[in-house]
């Protein structure tokens, strides 16, 4: 299994900064958001420029993400979060990446419609070339475990369409290591990781994400499963945090890739 360094765990430090680092601290490959490439134009770059910076990086990408919202939303907005995933789609591509990832939409609606959209959006990252990973979040109101989103992907059954595993919402909802073995290999197009706190579930708060041992999630566990499911794709690690921001952003890079290495099979 390849490891990638997420940006949004070292998000202050700008995106040039975060690809040295990532390198020069063993990391296999990075995940780009889509925020990274907000920020170039914010800057008054173009948006692509981040294609050459990451590039020249010689980093392979892990993954490139979307905006999420296009589930259940209508008209104008519709076509503008469609209009964004052709983008990312369209990047991730030129970069040699073979997968893009969204979260689910935050509320409620049908999960037909869901579904729907689901292939929608599949169909755009077929002509792409590109896979999408789909994320349920702990915290979102309706798709927020692992069966629902497993439910809304079955539904719609695009092939360029699979799971994305992130360790931190599977504990954070509970998933049970059942829920976990009854995924197909098939359906797993991504992994992402970090540690949920020992201190429980505090609503609304996604920055308190952790290294692997230092919360309660059993990663021995996890990343041996994965193994025998035969996946041999990136797994990310994402973990924003407030704390951590404000320490030497090379530190916290090393100190993550130590303890993801010391959790995995042998």
């Amino acid at each position: 299994m390849r490891l990638a360094l997420h940006t949004w765990t070292l998000d202050p430090t700008p995106l040039a900064e975060a690809l040295r680092i990532a390198q020069a601290t063993g990391w296999d490959g990075i995940e780009l958001r889509r925020l990274d490439f907000w920020r170039a134009e914010e800057s008054g770059k173009p948006a692509d420029s981040v294609l050459d910076l990451v590039r020249g990086s010689g980093l392979p990408v892990a993954c490139v993400g979307v905006e999420f919202g296009w589930m259940w939303a209508d008209g104008a907005e519709r076509a503008r979060l469609l209009g964004v995933f052709d983008e990312q789609c369209r990047r991730a591509a030129a970069l040699g990446c073979g997968t893009v990832m969204s979260p689910v939409d935050k509320e409620r609606g049908e999960p037909a419609r869901a579904a729907g959209s689901v292939r929608e959006v599949g169909d755009i990252a077929a002509r792409h070339g590109v896979r999408l990973a789909l994320e349920f979040n702990s915290q979102c109101v309706q798709l927020n475990t692992l069966l629902s989103v497993r439910d809304v992907l079955a539904r719609a059954a695009h092939p360029h369409c699979g799971l994305l595993l992130d360790a931190y919402h599977l504990g954070r909802s509970g998933a049970t290591r059942k829920q976990m073995e009854d995924v197909a290999p098939a359906e797993i197009a991504y992994v992402q990781y970090s540690d949920p706190p020992r201190t429980g579930l505090e609503p609304g708060k996604a920055l308190d994400r952790l290294p692997p041992g230092q919360g309660s999630f059993a990663f021995r566990e996890f990343f041996a499963l994965l193994a025998a499911k035969g996946y041999t794709g990136f797994a990310s690690y994402e973990a924003p945090n407030e704390k951590t921001w404000k320490r030497d952003p090379t530190e916290i890079a090393r100190e993550a890739l130590e303890a993801t290495r010391a959790v995995l099979p042998r």
